[in-house]
């Protein structure tokens, strides 16, 4: 560990207060570090290893696909791109989907579009979008400056201008915030990194209602709530709302990098050749291993599954909470948990890891529950006694 250490400080960028371990080894919801020691995973490389590790389908895509074709450039066609983008939007409101390698990307693609298209129809001017407090869209500039936590823009003004920020869930808010020069709204149906919020009941649909009565575009970021996340393929499914451009990446295909957005014909003629590339965007490979991931994911008996286990496991936690006053609230839909505390939930993250547990801790005081969708009640139970038994110790 020492030596993995020092060659990390050596000769990687300190951006990550990484944990004392080194991984070398996942299966399933499984993972094991190199001195051989077993550990549940219930962050899923932050919602990125929906499947779990090393899923048999998703590992034959790859090594398959390997051997056949990795790179050629967007200049030419390939199969397996082509019919990702069919089936993205054959399972989605969209029509057209633009692939890249991150969700920072995929919002960056977002933002441009939105610019593009307001401009193509309106003219010249409208360029702003308002965006949520506790919001989180990437670290690129334009992602970092469409992002409502100002702890994450310390050091790196000026940022961007034609971003505004208003409260989660407050559509008066929203209304006030709009101006000539507003050509968008962009949230998270579900805020991830903000500490798991979720909106108030109708919220989205009135947005959408709002954004159509003031010609603006409502962009969805399911970077992390979307692919099966919260108990349907994506979020909005469950709020009778649809946007008009959505960003996918993180469990996209199945661990590898890969980001996407999606929008209507309508809006998407606004992308003309030159107006927006990705060199490796939607490569065969990351294609193939995103195709085999999406076609079990969005099975509707595995999202029936994913919502019977997320009911179990909040559940479980609601038991928690009835037991430790440092627990203040419970949130939560499908497999997207959180665990709000009156304090400070890093050591509890430390402890959990001791006692081969991984999680994580959001918004200072939430500890972020998103484990593989595969996950069963026994692997819960086992969190549930580690949970009950740290929190006994009151960890400050």
């Amino acid at each position: 560990m020492d030596d993995i250490k020092n060659a990390c400080a050596n000769h990687i960028f300190g951006t990550y207060a990484r944990f004392p371990v080194a991984f070398v080894k996942g299966e399933g919801c499984r993972l094991w570090d190199d001195a051989g020691r077993e550990y549940l995973d219930f962050l899923a490389g932050i919602a990125v290893c929906s499947l779990g590790h090393c899923h048999p389908e998703v590992t034959r895509a790859i090594t398959e696909n390997a051997d056949k074709l990795v790179h050629v450039s967007n200049l030419f066609y390939t199969y397996p791109q082509v019919e990702l983008a069919a089936d993205l939007t054959r399972l989605s409101f969209a029509d057209k989907v633009f692939f890249c390698n991150s969700g920072a990307e995929a919002n960056e693609a977002a933002i441009k579009l939105a610019r593009k298209y307001s401009r193509d129809r309106f003219g010249p001017g409208r360029h702003h979008i308002i965006t949520m407090k506790d919001s989180f869209h990437g670290r690129t500039m334009a992602t970092l400056s469409a992002t409502g936590q100002s702890k994450l823009h310390n050091g790196f003004e000026p940022l961007m201008n034609g971003f505004s920020f208003v409260d989660f869930g407050s559509l008066p808010a929203v209304e006030a915030a709009i101006t000539d020069k507003t050509c968008a709204v962009m949230l998270e149906p579900v805020q991830g990194e903000g500490g798991l919020n979720f909106p108030p009941p109708g919220y989205l649909k009135k947005l959408k209602a709002l954004c159509r009565d003031k010609n603006l575009l409502l962009i969805f970021d399911e970077v992390q709530s979307g692919m099966g996340r919260t108990g349907s393929l994506f979020a909005y499914e469950q709020e009778d709302v649809t946007p008009d451009i959505m960003s996918l990446a993180k469990a996209l295909a199945g661990g590898l990098p890969m980001g996407a957005m999606l929008a209507t014909d309508e809006v998407g003629t606004a992308f003309t050749p030159g107006t927006h590339a990705s060199t490796f965007g939607g490569g065969p490979l990351v294609a193939s291993a995103a195709l085999a991931t999406l076609r079990i994911i969005s099975d509707p008996g595995f999202l029936a599954k994913v919502r019977e286990t997320g009911a179990y496991f909040l559940d479980r936690l609601a038991w928690i909470k009835s037991r430790h006053s440092l627990v203040r609230a419970v949130r939560g839909r499908g497999l997207m948990v959180g665990l709000d505390l009156e304090v400070p939930g890093a050591g509890f993250v430390s402890a959990c890891l001791e006692k081969g547990m991984v999680i994580n801790c959001t918004h200072e005081k939430v500890l972020r529950f998103v484990p593989p969708l595969i996950v069963g009640p026994p692997e819960i139970d086992r969190l549930i006694a580690v949970l009950d038994e740290i929190l006994d110790k009151e960890i400050q």
